[in-house]
């Protein structure tokens, strides 16, 4: 199950944080993606997720700038008290289809840096 607060490049305003998790927690599907990069939710929400897969998005579409790899190691870590290193799955947030191909490879390339040190330091899934 995917989680969207909006396209970057089309929704400006967007909700503080993910209220109804604690439903999703009995829902059938077994992996749910949510969006962390460009809003700053309250991530201790996503213990009501135990036992499922998180893809956590970690790329903030709504800044044309490359991130570090630092930086997405930081915006996955936060995440890792509340989901368990092996259930986290990093995902770009959503909407990464108005970016520029040079950006978003970028941005992707960044990711899958941050997907090492993460793998190497906590046992992060994928």
């Amino acid at each position: 199950m995917h989680i969207c607060f909006g396209y970057a490049a089309i929704i400006h305003e967007r909700p503080s944080g993910y209220s109804f998790l604690p439903e999703l927690a009995q829902c059938s599907c077994r992996q749910v993606s949510i969006e962390t990069a460009q809003v700053a939710p309250r991530l201790s929400a996503l213990s009501a997720l135990d036992g499922k897969r998180v893809m956590v998005g970690c790329i903030d579409l709504a800044d044309p700038e490359i991130e570090s790899v630092d930086t997405i190691v930081q915006r996955i870590e936060r995440a890792l008290p509340f989901v368990r290193p092996e259930n986290v799955i990093l995902a770009p947030d959503c909407g990464m289809k108005y970016l520029p191909r040079e950006t978003a490879i970028g941005k992707l390339s960044a990711m899958v840096g941050a997907a090492k040190v993460l793998r190497e330091r906590h046992g992060v899934a994928r």
